[in-house]
């Protein structure tokens, strides 16, 4: 991570670091969280535990510390960036672990980025909601 500031976030560095780098020049700053407007929008359509639209650079902090205290993301790849007329639309894979039960989790997300002056001013998150489900819910058939 570029600094200290983030360090309570390690376990999604590699999330942070695909998102970083699949938008290189388009935004500005080192961090997810600095390339992030104060008042963006993260919206994700679908029902795990995330509120559906998450509003603000600190409630998305807080939304990413919940995160972090659950799964340790051990890597992101498979990263397809197509890039829009205002933004990208970004596929990938990430791949960690529940903490709880030590389940392993994986996952795919499509993820629509709108960019205005230089940073993220709107997200809008798609994911396998089965891999979650079941990861989450291990013992479940």
């Amino acid at each position: 991570m570029p600094s200290q500031k983030y360090s309570v976030f390690q376990p999604a560095k590699p999330y942070f670091d695909l998102v970083r780098s699949a938008l290189g020049d388009l935004v500005d700053g080192e961090h997810f969280f600095d390339i992030v407007t104060d008042d963006t929008v993260y919206e994700v359509l679908y029902d795990l535990g995330w509120p559906r639209i998450i509003q603000g650079r600190t409630d998305l902090m807080a939304a990413f510390r919940g995160y972090v205290e659950n799964i340790a993301l051990q890597s992101a790849d498979k990263l397809v960036t197509h890039k829009t007329g205002d933004g990208c639309v970004i596929e990938y894979e990430v791949h960690g672990t529940i903490l709880a039960t030590d389940v392993k989790y994986n996952n795919r997300f499509c993820s629509i980025i709108k960019i205005e002056n230089r940073k993220i001013a709107h997200w809008r998150d798609y994911m396998d909601s089965h891999a979650a489900w079941k990861a989450l819910t291990p013992d479940a058939t």
